[in-house]
């Protein structure tokens, strides 16, 4: 019989429903089929003229028109992009949970939905109106549109969830902490169910000067070797949107209502480097703790990691100070051979969006005993010195897997999924 509880009687937390928009495209197979196949999904960006920037890639959802996934345009108007791509992939998830909210009780289902920046788009639209054409010309539905926790606030509306609404915001981190949080609450018994993940719609002109001015961003632009985590010539991130939903439930909900199990979340650890604005802390020891801490609370150890969905943003101090953590955790020798994967190369940095994408990888990948490889790398940094897997790893059952996020300002959350 299926033990319900963990040890100290608290839920067992199982996800029952993915949903994914990216830059590969619609779904969550689009994404997970890219992966396999390492091809890569950043482009020249069409939404703007970039003659004066650095940067003139990214990872966009290529084509997007929101009319074409039953938008009106009405709603095209009143919903920022990053709005939108929630509901995309959260429809996308709802559909394969089989989550009938007209049978629940809907005070005992929680949404937890982040966006690293919210609507950045409605917000340069705005400051340019007012520059412009003064305050009279701002949009009146300027505030709701573009304020960060109307990702939560509409998917709530949507489908009808009035337990915990709440938004998180820790910048790259956000995905993966919405997520964490969403566990958390069906863990200790404030819901039965969650809706939780990230959204971002990066590709504004503003938001591209900014992460350019500061450094992150890469100047190469060749598409096919612009992101390539933990490569010796790795130079910057390559910015991408889209969104990653997942529906958590407590095990006993999920089995009452003979629900198809693709993955158990085992544990989240979520910690703060006190360090630095937008560095790392180098050694890597707040993302070591919390590694260390979503694998305790599934009952694991570090020799039960099977891989590693890394941060990996193709930047020079993120991959290093990632290097180092993992060995930290693991040991020299072991966290030398543990399969370290970014989805990244593939789709470029998604920000917000970026843990709950790669929670969802991290959670096929365990479920189909296999490990994706990293798209754009070709030479592994000696200096890293992490086992990056340039092809599919297959027929590679794992005991669990750690899906990590971080964030400026310090911000680490690791998430500790396991086949069920």
């Amino acid at each position: 019989m299926t033990d319900m509880r963990k040890p100290d009687g608290t839920h067992r937390v199982v996800i029952t429903g993915m949903g994914a928009i990216s830059p590969a495209g619609a779904g969550v197979e689009t994404l997970w089929d890219a992966l396999m196949a390492k091809k890569h999904c950043i482009a020249p960006i069409t939404r703007f003229d970039t003659t004066d920037f650095a940067s003139k890639i990214a990872g966009e959802i290529p084509d997007y028109d929101p009319l074409n996934f039953g938008f009106s345009k009405k709603d095209a108007r009143r919903l920022a992009p990053f709005v939108q791509y929630a509901m995309i992939a959260s429809d996308e998830a709802m559909a394969q949970a089989g989550l009938d909210m007209e049978a629940e009780d809907p005070t005992r289902v929680a949404c937890v939905w982040g966006s690293g920046i919210g609507g950045i788009g409605m917000f340069e639209e705005g400051c340019i109106a007012l520059h412009d054409k003064g305050p009279k010309r701002v949009n009146p539905l300027f505030i709701p549109i573009m304020i960060e926790n109307m990702g939560a606030g509409n998917l709530s509306i949507r489908y009808g969830m009035k337990g915990d609404c709440l938004s998180i915001v820790t910048a790259c981190a956000t995905g993966n902490h919405c997520i964490g949080e969403a566990y958390r609450l069906i863990r200790h018994g404030y819901a039965d169910a969650a809706l939780a993940g990230g959204s971002e719609e990066s590709i504004v002109p503003i938001c591209l000067a900014g992460f350019g001015n500061l450094g992150a961003i890469t100047k190469n632009n060749d598409p096919d070797t612009a992101s390539r985590p933990f490569d010796v010539d790795r130079s910057g991130f390559v910015p991408g949107e889209g969104a990653g939903a997942v529906v958590l439930e407590s095990l006993e909900h999920a089995m009452a209502r003979g629900a198809h199990i693709i993955a158990e979340v085992a544990g989240f650890g979520s910690t703060g480097d006190a360090y630095h604005m937008t560095a790392p802390e180098p050694s890597g020891e707040g993302a070591v703790r919390a590694m260390r801490q979503a694998l305790a609370e599934g009952g694991f150890t570090p020799d039960d990691l099977g891989h590693l969905n890394a941060h990996g943003t193709s930047t020079s101090a993120n991959d290093a100070m990632e290097s180092a953590a993992i060995k930290a955790l693991c040991g020299e020798e072991r966290g030398a051979q543990v399969p370290v994967t970014s989805i990244k190369g593939c789709t470029g940095h998604t920000l917000g969006a970026a843990g709950a994408l790669e929670a969802i990888v991290c959670a096929l990948s365990v479920a189909r005993d296999c490990v994706p490889p990293t798209t754009g790398t070709q030479n592994v940094d000696p200096a890293c010195g992490v086992n990056v897997p340039l092809e599919p790893v297959t027929d590679y059952p794992q005991k669990v897997a750690l899906s990590n996020s971080l964030g400026f300002g310090g911000h680490n959350a690791s998430l500790a999924i396991a086949p069920f």
